[in-house]
């Protein structure tokens, strides 16, 4: 009887994980999801290793990466108006499609060697482009797909386990053709990936929506998101821990073929069990966020996880043992993975629907728009001091930033209350949030755990 309960239990518990999974447009997106991004991790492993065989230079891979994401920080603004203005789901059949088309181009100028490193620096610039339109939509689209608005951290969380195993899978499968084929044939089959996704946006049923936001100048809205974002600390306060993280912890990611090939003296394969450790502390990290049942508590969560990530980018600096390195690249993408998470969660959940696509893309612009920044200050500092100190104080700055975000939490809590209140998820203190919002004395209903 006992073990008969135990397994119930169990299969109740994976319901409560994959609970989001029971809405079909997200199933379909979720599968076409799945098998779209192995392509684009194999992608960019084979992109940094080509880049790397073809100048042994750190600085020059700093500016393929810089290339490739600073549309990110010039554009997303814009992107994000079009997102709350544009039709989502057309909208991403687009962005999808020329991402297949940039593929092609890229396996056909590799496999036929006609490859020079400008114009790697200028597929990766429209990759980048299409990726600006591509990611705020994409994000407000998830809301669309779930019909109960309480499962929307759920499928966040599902979303990110999606992005980390094929963070697992793609540079693993990627290490190995290129050691067999060559870089060309994953480009291709990341081409080949994207006929996946289109066809599931294609097969989703959804129902007839108003676009918001189609009137006003442009710019007048940009303002409205940045005014918006500035004027609630929430916000800003993650989104600003979010743009240190990029700026000066991720682009490690970029030195990793030195690491490889220079510290722990292996080849493409070390590279990418480099990464894909680093993507199953990852999925570890996004399994565990899907398993919780709500939001509460995702606030403290920040600074931990980017403490664990710090600390792991630290001593994995100055480690030369590919066993100890491994182990290191697990607690790294699990503190990455976290930190990013339930700062996506914790945005969607508390940003009003009208701007949510000029938050998201602000997201968009601190996570991936910062990167380029870091991605080529990374690679000028290794050229100078080399890549393990560079690494060493990326990771200490962001423990650094953790502290300081820990600090500023309870203020935080105080002013998220009386939203997650009058969402339902705090139903049992509404009235006393209510109540203390309007007063600057601390209330008798602050907990710990609810941000």
């Amino acid at each position: 009887m006992n073990a008969s309960n135990g397994k119930k239990e169990r299969g109740l518990q994976l319901k409560a994980i994959v609970r989001a999974l029971r809405y079909r447009n997200f199933r379909l997106f979720f599968s076409g999801q799945s098998v779209s991004l192995i392509g684009t991790w194999m992608q960019r492993i084979a992109l940094s290793w080509l880049v790397y065989e073809m100048t042994h230079s750190t600085f020059l891979l700093g500016v393929v990466s810089f290339s490739g994401q600073i549309p990110t920080l010039i554009f997303a603004p814009i992107a994000g108006v079009v997102a709350d203005r544009v039709n989502r789901h057309r909208f991403l059949v687009i962005t999808q499609s020329l991402a297949m088309l940039q593929a092609f181009v890229l396996a056909f100028l590799v496999m036929t060697n006609l490859i020079r490193v400008w114009e790697i620096i200028i597929l990766s610039v429209i990759l980048g482009i299409i990726n600006v339109l591509d990611m705020p939509t994409r994000q407000s689209f998830m809301i669309e797909m779930i019909d109960d608005k309480k499962d929307l951290g759920n499928a966040i969380a599902l979303n990110s386990s999606m992005v980390n195993g094929a963070r697992l899978l793609g540079p693993s499968i990627a290490g190995l053709l290129i050691s067999l084929a060559g870089e060309g044939i994953c480009f291709l089959i990341n081409g080949i990936s994207y006929i996946a996704v289109i066809g599931s946006l294609l097969l989703m049923h959804l129902a007839k929506k108003e676009t918001k936001s189609r009137n006003g100048k442009v710019w007048s809205q940009i303002k409205e998101g940045f005014s918006y974002v500035n004027g609630f600390p929430p916000l800003r306060a993650i989104i600003l821990m979010l743009a240190l993280i990029s700026l000066m912890g991720m682009p490690y990611g970029v030195l990793m073929p030195v690491f490889a090939k220079n510290i722990l003296h292996g080849g493409p394969d070390i590279l990418g069990f480099l990464m894909g450790a680093a993507g199953v502390g990852a999925l570890t990290g996004a399994i565990y966020l899907a398993s919780r049942k709500t939001v509460l508590g995702l606030g403290k969560m920040i600074p931990l996880a980017a403490s664990i990530f710090g600390l792991g980018l630290v001593l994995f600096s100055f480690s030369n043992m590919l066993v100890l390195s491994l182990l290191l690249m697990l607690f790294t993408g699990f503190g990455q993975m976290v930190q990013l998470a339930s700062s996506n969660t914790l945005l969607q959940t508390i940003t009003d629907d009208s701007k949510r696509g000029r938050v998201m893309s602000l997201y968009g612009m601190a996570f991936m728009g910062v990167m380029p920044i870091g991605s080529l200050i990374a690679g000028a500092v290794a050229s100078k001091i080399g890549v393990q100190w560079t690494v060493f104080i990326g990771g200490a700055t962001c423990v650094l930033g953790a502290i300081y975000f820990a600090r500023k939490l309870p203020a935080l809590r105080r002013m998220v209350r009386p939203i997650y209140a009058s969402m339902g998820i705090l139903p049992e203190i509404a009235m006393g949030i209510q109540r203390a919002s309007e007063s600057s004395v601390p209330d008798k209903y602050s907990k710990p755990e609810e941000f």
